[in-house]
């Protein structure tokens, strides 16, 4: 998932023997090793834990070990492949380059979503109650977030924005799965309405410093990812904090998505 991030982000400028290395670094280095540092000793007893999981980091399915080291990676592609001809005019304005098929972006999207309650009720790695309560904040997060993205867009644009809410629902995945297992429900639907104007203007901004981003990978997975590791700090209930102390989980967490980047 990680490396198939990228492809999106990079689209119609890097040749498939380019994007070969660059997922063969991503799955032989990259996430290896950060993913060892987040989540190795979390599922067994495994004498040499990661140095991240020792410490208390929690990202329970991936904001930060599949998605921000996604997102990230994109970034650092984009910032060496330069934008698409005729993205950015010399005055500073941006021409809006449209996908061939919204219809089908959309079917792609709720394929996305259905598939995220395995991506993220699976991360148990056993069948709980949890789930349960897993699958729901997953689902409350995507809807929030498409909601608080169609309205951020449509006060921002003067106009509603299909692609807004897509990527506002992937953007309210993203940022859910890092707590999912440990906030209420109320909590994933603040985390959603949180990540919608997150993923849009993380992509005005990227426009202003001249990134082109084709599908808003890196809106949706760095910047929603960072979001969702930092938001198991401020939403997660009690028992899941390090010594029950909301502060030094924020730090923690703020430390891991630092590492991640």
């Amino acid at each position: 998932a990680a490396a198939t991030i990228v492809s999106g982000g990079v689209a119609e400028r890097m040749r498939f023997q380019g994007y070969m290395i660059v997922s063969l670094v991503i799955s032989g280095f990259i996430y290896p090793v950060f993913g060892h540092w987040a989540w190795g000793g979390n599922y067994d007893a495994a004498p040499n834990p990661g140095w991240l999981a020792a410490l208390g980091y929690k990202d329970f399915a991936g904001s930060s070990v599949v998605h921000m080291v996604g997102g990230v990676t994109t970034l650092a592609c984009l910032l060496v492949l330069g934008p698409r001809k005729g993205k950015y005019n010399t005055d500073g304005s941006v021409n809006k380059i449209w996908g061939c098929d919204l219809s089908m972006s959309t079917l792609g999207v709720f394929l996305l979503w259905l598939a995220w309650f395995g991506f993220n009720g699976g991360s148990t790695l056993s069948v709980t109650k949890d789930i349960g309560l897993i699958i729901t904040n997953t689902n409350l997060a995507a809807c929030s977030a498409a909601l608080s993205a169609l309205l951020f867009a449509w006060w921002t644009t003067k106009r509603p924005d299909a692609e807004a809410i897509l990527n506002g629902t992937l953007g309210g995945l993203v940022a859910i799965t890092a707590g999912c297992a440990y906030v209420t429900p109320l909590s994933a639907l603040i985390i959603g309405c949180m990540a919608g104007p997150v993923m849009f203007y993380s992509g005005r901004l990227l426009d202003k410093l001249r990134i082109d981003d084709a599908v808003g990978a890196i809106s949706v997975h760095m910047a929603c990812g960072i979001l969702g590791v930092l938001c198991v700090g401020l939403f997660a209930q009690p028992e899941f904090l390090i010594h029950g102390s909301r502060v030094k989980q924020t730090l923690i967490q703020l430390l891991g998505a630092g590492v991640c980047f």
